[in-house]
């Protein structure tokens, strides 16, 4: 009697052991698993692990695991800010806001923080919120007398008449200022080199050398970190004398070792510096990719991450300027952005570019994995930035 029941039961093991290989559910549901190690292990790798967010990203991971991919695909974004859009856009889940002078010349401190706190409350991410603030030919909020008394000078204008104590002490102001409105990004400094008045660029640049202007570049990503305000490198990978990429295209016929010994120096050593993130150009450089614009060249971003070890936000220029139209046909710039190894992306076309990665993601054209790398290092610097808790 024991024998057959024995049998019997070695008999109902193998059939069901036939079953599960068998049954479709079964393999997928293994090959879910699987995949799902797989994706595990690559966004995991040793060069997200050496970030300089590091310390950040188990916390990062816990949250990512739990985002939806429209969750993620939104923090890709750094979307020009208009205060009437926020409730809505809110339902996009965007990374963060680019404000221009437009959204302080009608308020106060008091009034941008109330609304910019509104904004924050909003959404269920915590955001980015950036502004270019230089100082001198691009300010944003100090141009209005209602934040500073007289607008910002030029970084160089500074250094020239009172040292590095004066910068450090405009930059430190600066930085206060950012933070008492909600302000936690400044889109500068310039780390372009330029010696010659007459480029498009220099109004903008400490019109020194290479190495002068690395110097100079340390020392403003230094000021920005000890008073807490993120910096963010510009424009990579170095805009020399050429056109302004607002209007139309930037051709860099420069050859690869005049960037290795100037274009590429401010950017080496702001990134020793621990600079949080850089912003790469639209100009076409031919020495690193004849045929796409910086921003969406995969070639460029390698330039950043393995040649000058960069570990942290890359950010494109507005994917809405003219120059990326020029060369880019059925709207697949974001796409070919994050794809290229963008983290974020500004862009004055948020719905339309978000609906673009979806499509392109659901369609495979844009892989989880990709998705996934950009939003740990996002929602890791947002945690370092204590955006997060």
């Amino acid at each position: 009697m024991k024998k057959i029941i024995i049998g019997l039961l070695l008999i109902i093991i193998i059939g069901l052991g036939i079953f599960y290989y068998d049954n479709p559910s079964k393999k997928e549901e293994n090959k879910l698993q699987i995949d799902h190690q797989i994706k595990d292990t690559l966004i995991s790798d040793k060069k997200i692990q050496e970030s300089i967010f590091k310390d950040y990203y188990q916390q990062a991971r816990k949250l990512v695991d739990k985002m939806t991919i429209e969750e993620k695909i939104g923090q890709l974004f750094l979307v020009r800010y208009d205060v009437g859009d926020v409730e809505y856009l809110s339902n996009y889940y965007p990374g963060g806001y680019i404000l221009f002078a437009k959204d302080f010349e009608k308020n106060t401190k008091e009034s941008i923080k109330k609304e910019l706190e509104k904004a924050q409350e909003k959404n269920k991410y915590s955001l980015i919120l950036g502004v270019d603030e230089e100082g001198g030919y691009v300010t944003r909020i100090s141009r209005f007398p209602a934040f500073r008394n007289e607008k910002f000078l030029s970084p160089r204008y500074y250094y020239e008449k009172g040292g590095y104590e004066l910068l450090e002490q405009t930059e430190k102001e600066k930085a206060e200022l950012l933070k008492e409105i909600g302000i936690n990004l400044n889109l500068a400094p310039v780390a372009d080199v330029s010696e010659n008045e007459n480029d498009f660029i220099n109004n903008r640049t400490f019109g020194r050398n290479a190495e002068e202007t690395a110097t100079l570049i340390k020392q403003m990503v230094r000021y920005a970190n000890d008073n807490k305000i993120n910096a963010c490198l510009k424009h990579f990978p170095g805009y020399g004398n050429n056109e302004d990429t607002h209007t139309g295209i930037a051709i860099d016929n420069r050859p690869y070792d005049n960037f290795i010994e100037n274009d590429f120096k401010p950017f080496m050593a702001g990134i020793e510096e621990k600079v949080p993130s850089i912003l790469v150009s639209h100009n076409i450089v031919k020495s690193m990719d004849e045929s796409l614009p910086a921003s969406l060249s995969e070639k460029v971003i390698k330039e950043l991450r393995d040649t000058l070890k960069f570990t942290g936000i890359i950010i494109t220029d507005d994917l809405a300027m003219d120059a990326v139209k020029s060369y880019v046909e059925n709207n697949e710039a974001a796409t070919l952005a994050i794809n290229a190894g963008n983290d974020m992306i500004i862009t004055s076309d948020f719905i339309n570019m978000y609906k673009e990665v979806l499509n392109s993601y659901q369609e495979g054209n844009i892989t989880e994995e990709t998705i996934n790398r950009a939003v740990l290092r996002i929602i890791a610097w947002k945690y370092s930035s204590n955006l997060l808790k």
